[in-house]
């Protein structure tokens, strides 16, 4: 079995705990407006803008054991990586046989329910929640959010939740307002350093042209946003 990869970063700090290697996975099937990464949208990739090659899992592997002992384990993100879940089962069962630990970073539009052999070797699940109203989620990726809440819900409740992610971008949203909406909606769920908020500044470097002029939040605006979700009890917030 081989899934399309787009890239492969080594080292990297920021897609989840401790020093990992992020692998990119080609296709995604929503579009978001402020998309950091728009290379990767395309099933098959423009020839102009990327290079996708196709890779089994082991050798992706072959590539993560370079790293080794220097990486804690793997994180696989996109695109959206859980369109090609058989894929993550093979290659999650086979990182856990090196000792390394497991993440998916997914925008959450796909079901994890009917997924448990995937669950059962996936540590943790970098979940990105674009917005709280489904219409705002469907103005921002073309897409409503019932399955991302499904899935925060779910993934909290049985200890897969590593991490919620959450964009900035005031052109679109009231960040405010949907940040405490999503954390009043999963604090019945929440148990000290279950899980984590991250907050992100929405950037203009890397987006298509035509979304470039969206305006990016200061940092006393995003502290104020981290502010809100410790009033409501969360230990842990990263701001960024």
């Amino acid at each position: 079995m081989k899934a399309r990869v787009n890239k492969i970063i080594p080292f990297s700090s920021v897609d989840g705990p401790g020093n990992r290697t992020a692998i990119f996975l080609q296709g995604c099937n929503i579009n978001c407006l402020y998309c950091h990464n728009p290379e990767t949208r395309d099933r098959y990739g423009d020839q102009k803008l990327t290079t996708v090659t196709e890779m089994s899992a082991d050798e992706v592997l072959e590539k993560v054991k370079k790293q080794l002992p220097f990486v804690r384990g793997i994180t696989v993100s996109g695109g959206e990586c859980m369109l090609q879940p058989d894929f993550l089962t093979e290659l999650f069962t086979k990182t856990k046989k090196l000792g390394l630990s497991t993440m998916i970073d997914t925008n959450g539009t796909i079901d994890f329910a009917d997924k448990q052999d995937l669950l059962d070797v996936t540590d943790g699940v970098l979940l990105d929640v674009k917005a709280f109203d489904s219409d705002i989620h469907r103005k921002i990726t073309g897409a409503g959010n019932e399955t991302v809440i499904a899935n925060a819900r779910l993934l909290a409740s049985i200890d897969k939740l590593e991490e919620i992610r959450c964009v900035i971008c005031p052109s679109l949203y009231d960040g405010k307002q949907s940040v405490r909406a999503i954390g009043e909606m999963m604090l019945d769920l929440y148990k000290p350093h279950s899980f984590h908020f991250k907050l992100i500044s929405y950037r203009p470097m890397g987006v298509r042209a035509e979304y470039a002029h969206m305006l990016t939040p200061g940092t006393d605006y995003m502290n104020d946003l981290a502010g809100i979700l410790s009033e409501l009890g969360y230990e842990e917030t990263i701001v960024v």
